[in-house]
């Protein structure tokens, strides 16, 4: 399958501003009058920094905001709205001149954007969107398209039998628009009774303890007649995984996943797990990043994809594509493009019995 790769073309050239210093009585400094490289300050507002995955995001972000002269203040809420409104307020009083969220709940992030726009500061949704809000840009890997290729590609290998559905945090809008991609899938093979829907749940704020206890409770009531489960990143990949496992299931029902993070990788060498999508992020990052800037800047955007509605208006949109990988693909996407190691993936696999590393090809 073919990796999207994301070409930015952003002038790397700041504004100079000129202006000369004012003084009241005191003795101007020595440099007063010179012109100044305009420094921009750019707010990151994540909801959480504790998977893998957020981590990148943060460093590929900050990196680029670096490489083209602007300055980041980094702040991650621990999934509790109220610290995340509160930590944008102190951003904004700070004085950013573009806030970029990546929202832990998609509606009460709104009241951030109200905020933003009164002290003048566009906002950029980073990877989640947020509802109901004169959101400026929304920055992603188009979500709808992510569960599209997870239910995809395990009704290929399991088109009958009972399913369970894992989503991510329900305050997620990312949750509802992979189910959204999931639900085109199976929904036909639903109707013509191929495929049963035994159990359809979210998991809180994406954790790994609620996919186990989802998939357990669903196992249970089905006494273990499941095929598949339709996880939606993962972590709740991970839960469901250490629940199948408790029955010896582990490897016999497809599991899906996203975010192509180590642990999962791993899984998919070694089965357990069946499939995850890749979402270069990387490429993400670094666009918002730019696009941040050019925002700050008021310049135009320039490349934009189909808008996203977000109950407020059509919010202009940069979607990437992502990509499903599996053990047949994973060398050749997720370690050809350095997302993951080689030797940390095939970690539990005997040097021999590895593949021959990309760049060795």
């Amino acid at each position: 399958m073919r990796v999207v790769r994301a070409v930015v073309r952003l002038s790397l050239g700041f504004a100079l501003a000129a202006g000369v210093l004012a003084c009241t009585g005191a003795k101007p400094p020595e440099q007063s009058g010179a012109a100044k490289a305009a420094v921009i300050r750019v707010g990151l507002s994540l909801d959480t920094l504790k998977e893998e995955r957020w981590q990148r995001d943060r460093d590929f972000f900050v990196e680029r905001i670096k490489e083209l002269g602007g300055e980041v203040d980094v702040q991650a809420a621990n999934s509790n709205d109220q610290l995340q409104n509160s930590q944008a307020e102190n951003m904004l009083t700070n004085g950013v001149h573009v806030l970029v969220v990546a929202a832990h709940n998609a509606k009460s992030a709104a009241t951030i954007v109200e905020s933003a726009h009164k002290a003048g500061v566009p906002v950029i949704s980073y990877d989640r969107l947020i509802l109901d809000a004169d959101v400026d840009l929304y920055v992603s890997v188009d979500p709808v398209r992510v569960g599209e290729l997870q239910a995809d590609y395990l009704v290929k290998r399991a088109p009958k039998g009972n399913y369970v559905l894992v989503g991510g945090a329900p305050t997620d809008n990312n949750a509802q628009m992979a189910r959204k991609g999931q639900m085109n899938i199976l929904q036909p093979f639903v109707d013509k009774g191929d495929i049963k829907i035994v159990s359809d749940q979210f998991a809180k704020d994406w954790q790994p303890v609620e996919a186990l206890k989802i998939t357990e409770n669903a196992l249970t009531r089905n006494h273990n007649d499941v095929v598949a489960v339709v996880a939606t990143n993962d972590g709740t990949a991970g839960g469901a995984i250490q629940a199948l496992e408790e029955q010896k299931l582990a490897g016999k029902v497809l599991v899906s996943g996203q975010d192509a993070e180590l642990s999962a990788c791993q899984r998919v060498v070694l089965g357990t797990q069946s499939m995850t999508v890749y979402k270069p992020i990387r490429a993400l990052a670094r666009k918002a990043a730019e696009a941040a800037l050019k925002l700050a800047r008021k310049e135009p955007i320039g490349e934009a994809t189909k808008p996203v509605h977000n109950g407020a208006k059509d919010v202009p949109s940069l979607l990437l594509d992502p990509v499903a990988v599996d053990r047949d693909n994973l060398v050749a996407t997720v370690v050809a493009e350095g997302f993951q190691k080689l030797e940390d993936v095939y970690r539990d696999v005997p040097v021999d019995r590895r593949p021959t590393p990309p760049a060795a090809r």
